[in-house]
């Protein structure tokens, strides 16, 4: 009895197992788990390739124009890699790679225009490329022919040298006018100096065989091909010149072409002058106010001269600065001057009064700043360039010295940052070191006011010591030219501003009561 009832419990047990069993097997083979699975895996391949976006480098700068590509579909790059160079309105800034893998696809063309924040490149995290389609790809193989592949060898014989070596020569000219030259993945390297030479000279820069490193097209190789490029139509007459000589005997003269009909040659504008084009049209939509003064800068320049002469004997200036300017002292000027009058550090916010949506219902605003950013207008090999030196407020003569000669030397080599070119609160344009007296500045925009130096000049002048004032003396002067925007700046504060930057010009010991 009782073995009959256990054997009946295994049993019923068993049967329960094993369809529990069938129903798991059948449930893993069904064949709505099969899609799941190949949607799973097939979904992973979408992920790989990721999109670069152009990332917002500041400024209110929506597009920017790609200059070059430093990378092919099917490269592979490293993180932080060079992938392009691009030009914005203010400056160069090279873009890299934020992954490690292969470029599968360039959405821009070297001279378009990338739009901030859209993919300019597809870059495949996993990097599934074939290594030797890359190397065919970074190292392209120079294809080669029976003439290049066995050396001409011209029948020498001893009485005919010279006819021999004129034939090899001939021969390898040939060679080498028949067979191009093909240029590499970077053989249109050149830093933004170099382009803007190129566009000056009419040179199509693709067409240069480049010496610099990676093939880098320098200045001197644009000299040379333009040389050359100018040489062969004086050598190779033209048809033109040719038939005139035919008819007349003589060939033309300058004073016979400039007395035909006017020719007139379009020239597209340089990225730098596009964005002055387009800087200054929205800078005259602002109703300027002008205001100029005389300032004497006799003491500044004896102050100057004694301070230089510190410099060159102790060497106080820490390797930095080795001769100061007058920029520096007008700068700090024009910086004491801004804490009485905060209204010149200010921008005038119009886009509040167009939405209707900001918290001035509509109205325009005037959004004071507190650091002091003072733009220096430059002139570069690139053209007219404003970079700024931040917070002036919180460095002496010397902090602004030194970061004016870097400045400098960045802005000639053509590499100033978007960070360096932008911020600007007020602008200091000092035309006089190339020349000019009186000038009218035009008001940058997101500013109120700029200031323009003339040229200083020597000049006759009564004394001012009493008892004195029949005595003529010798004194330094320059002209102070300011342009402000009438729309929230008065004359009489553009006017006692600028007064209280030519007292402090005029003693410029002032400044030693306001170090910081």
């Amino acid at each position: 009895m009782f073995w009959s009832r256990s054997s009946c419990a295994v049993r019923q047990q068993w049967r329960l197992y094993r369809g529990l069993l069938r129903r798991s097997v059948s449930a893993s083979l069904s064949p709505l788990s099969g899609p799941m699975v190949r949607a799973f895996h097939a979904a992973r391949p979408l992920f790989a390739i990721k999109p670069v976006l152009l990332a917002d480098i500041g400024e209110g700068i929506v597009e920017c124009e790609i200059i070059q590509w430093f990378v092919e579909p099917g490269a592979r790059v490293e993180e932080f890699s060079p992938l392009c160079e691009v030009q914005s309105d203010k400056a160069s800034v090279e873009i890299t790679s934020r992954f490690a893998g292969v470029v599968k696809k360039l959405y821009y063309d070297a001279g378009e225009m990338a739009k901030v924040g859209k993919p300019f490149v597809d870059i495949d995290i996993q990097g599934d490329a074939k290594e030797e389609d890359l190397g065919a790809l970074t190292q392209p193989e120079v294809p080669k022919n029976d003439a290049q592949s066995k050396p001409v060898q011209a029948p020498v014989r001893p009485s005919t040298e010279e006819t021999a070596a004129a034939q090899v020569a001939v021969l390898t000219e040939h060679e080498s006018q028949s067979t191009p030259k093909v240029k590499g993945t970077h053989a249109t390297l050149a830093t933004p100096a170099v382009r803007h030479l190129s566009k000056e000279l009419k040179v199509d820069i693709s067409e240069i065989d480049g010496t610099g490193r990676d093939g880098r097209v320098l200045k001197e190789d644009i000299y040379k091909f333009v040389q050359r490029r100018d040489a062969a139509p004086a050598q190779t007459p033209s048809p033109q010149s040719t038939s005139a000589a035919t008819d007349t005997g003589t060939l033309s003269s300058p004073q016979a072409v400039a007395a035909g009909p006017q020719q007139e040659t379009p020239i597209p504008l340089t990225r730098t002058q596009e964005m002055m084009f387009k800087s200054m049209t929205r800078s005259l939509s602002i109703p300027h106010f002008l205001y100029a003064d005389e300032v004497d800068f006799t003491s500044l320049v004896e102050l100057r001269g004694r301070l230089n002469n510190v410099l060159s004997k102790t060497g106080m200036s820490d390797g930095q600065v080795s001769k100061l300017s007058y920029l520096p002292f007008i700068i700090k000027a024009v910086s004491m001057a801004l804490y009485k009058y905060p209204i010149l550090n200010a921008r005038v916010d119009v886009e509040n009064a167009n939405s209707g949506n900001g918290n001035g219902n509509g109205k325009p605003m005037l959004v004071l700043r507190s650091q002091h950013n003072i733009g220096v207008a430059m002139d570069t090999p690139l053209g007219l360039l404003v970079p700024v030196i931040k917070n002036v407020g919180s460095l002496n003569v010397l902090g602004i010295a030194a970061e004016l000669g870097r400045l400098q030397g960045l802005a000639v080599a053509g590499k100033l940052s978007p960070q360096d070119m932008s911020g600007g609160t007020i602008t200091v344009s000092n035309i006089g070191n190339i020349g000019g007296t009186y000038l009218s500045p035009v008001v940058v925009e997101r500013e109120v006011a700029i200031l323009g130096i003339g040229r200083m000049r020597t000049v006759p002048a009564f004394s001012t010591v009493p008892g004195e004032e029949d005595r003529v003396v010798r004194r330094q002067v320059c002209n102070f030219s300011w342009s402000a925007d009438h729309r929230v700046v008065d004359g009489a504060t553009m006017a006692r501003a600028a007064e209280v930057v030519r007292a402090i010009v005029e003693e410029p010991d002032v400044m030693v009561m306001h170090l910081r």
